[in-house]
């Protein structure tokens, strides 16, 4: 997400930043190719007005100009101007209300409403260790009700009976009388949606918000649609009032007009967001760092927080100590490019760390991808135990027979044992150089440069 923007806004900066004295006409021109920027990326017109004008009055003030850094000053002022064009605080759901409380899940059909519903239960039940119930009440859509029972079982977490031909406002009471007997403290019920808003999907769901008096109502949006979430967001506001958005198929929006836009035009938060297929992939959305991910500042708080979600710590701390000793095995390489791939993969994984879309064209010349890695692993799990421990048994035949068996090129081998090489020298030199000697090298082994 914010790909198209990030790129053109952290170019437009540059300049200021390395500039030793800015006048007027400096952060006038600059502001206007953030105005052109902003727009490319599907943010509302009037949304970037308010922005540029607000920015303008900061960046030409005194403040500014009396700075020791003029550049990185206006930078500042960009980045905090962001920040609360995206909503300033983090808004967490709402989960204070007697047991069993619910939650309505609304939007338009195929915004992600049954995924994203079966996410934010995962999310309850590891975060804040709730007893969530999912209860669907599409009955229009073909298998609808099926979808979220099959998300249960998956995910372990329990869905309402399915009982043919019931009304939606029924199978809603029926949960929240279902919650209470069975001791729930939170139910999730996911509504119908419609190819777009008409006034019977409306009434429908204003009938449920009475009968059930949900805490939160809460928007699912596609982050694809870009304009037009933004006005799905405001109808859906302005009949049923919602407390929060749900921004789905952020990782497959490259501008992000969306995110900036809803907040603004709605006065509506963003609580979620879905970063990814997998049921583990919804973040709580965090203003501060995604306005530091579009300046190219990083978000390595974020980057840490997954990190302690998906891999294992004492595996980590195991992997840790063999790196700073050296001993780093073929079998090490694979869990280390498996662990990438849990987090995101490379390009999730890399849009986390600072100043990384300088080094994007390096990082694609590189064919540094996810298929790369995938590659990588299948050659691995191509050998025999002996050989992963010891790459020097692999002669001429062995590799050969190892390309051959992962569907790879010698050529492909020879260069996976190469960067493997690279990557067991850095990690040497990570034990001898402490942290800032890994944060110095750890980019180029990686990249096998």
């Amino acid at each position: 997400m914010f790909q198209n923007l990030s790129t053109r806004l952290t170019g437009i900066l540059d300049k200021l930043r390395g500039r030793g004295f800015l006048n007027e006409d400096d952060v006038v021109a600059a502001l206007r190719e953030v105005r052109i920027a902003l727009l490319e990326a599907d943010v509302a017109l009037p949304v970037v007005k308010q922005f540029i004008e607000e920015v303008k009055q900061k960046a030409i003030g005194q403040e500014v100009v009396q700075s020791i850094s003029p550049g990185q000053m206006v930078v500042k002022i960009v980045h905090d101007h962001l920040v609360q064009m995206l909503g300033g605080e983090v808004e967490e759901i709402n989960l204070a209300a007697p047991a069993p409380l619910s939650i309505l899940m609304v939007g338009l059909q195929g915004s992600g409403k049954t995924t994203s519903t079966a996410k934010l239960a995962l999310h309850l039940t590891k975060k804040y260790n709730k007893k969530v119930l999912m209860a669907s009440l599409d009955i229009y859509r073909p298998a609808a009700q099926e979808q979220l029972a099959i998300l249960g079982r998956q995910l372990n977490v329990e869905t309402l009976e399915i009982i043919p031909e019931q009304k939606p406002a029924s199978i809603a009471k029926r949960a929240m009388h279902a919650a209470r007997i069975g001791g729930f403290d939170v139910v999730l019920l996911d509504s119908a949606g419609r190819l777009h808003i008409d006034e019977p999907l409306m009434d429908e769901l204003a009938v449920i918000k009475a009968e059930t008096g949900p805490i939160e109502t809460l928007l699912v949006a596609d982050a694809m649609t870009g304009q037009d979430a933004v006005t799905v967001a405001r109808a859906f506001n302005e009949r049923l009032k919602i407390t929060g958005i749900v921004l789905t198929r952020v990782d497959g929006d490259a501008r992000g007009g969306a995110a900036l836009s809803m907040r603004a035009v709605t006065g509506c938060p963003i609580k979620f967001m879905g970063i990814g297929e997998k049921s583990d992939q919804l973040e709580i959305f965090q203003p501060n760092r995604i306005a530091g991910r579009i300046l190219d500042m990083g978000d390595i708080v974020s980057l840490v927080e997954r990190a302690a979600d998906l891999v294992d710590k004492d595996e980590a701390e195991k992997m840790a100590q063999k790196m700073q000793k050296g001993h780093f095995s073929l079998d090490d390489m694979a869990k280390h490019l498996e662990q990438m791939l849990k987090m995101g993969g490379v390009s999730g994984f890399l849009s986390f760390l600072p100043g990384m879309g300088k080094v994007k064209d390096k990082i694609q010349d590189a064919g540094l991808d996810d298929r790369m890695v995938r590659r990588q692993i299948a050659l691995i799990r191509s050998m025999t135990r002996q050989e992963r421990r010891d790459f020097r048994l692999l002669n001429a035949s062995r590799k050969r027979r190892v390309a051959a068996g992962s569907g790879m090129t010698v050529m492909d081998l020879n260069r996976l044992l190469k960067q493997y090489q690279q990557m067991q020298q850095m990690f040497k030199q990570m034990g001898k150089m402490g942290q800032k000697g890994f944060m110095r090298n750890g980019l180029k082994g990686l990249l096998g440069r």
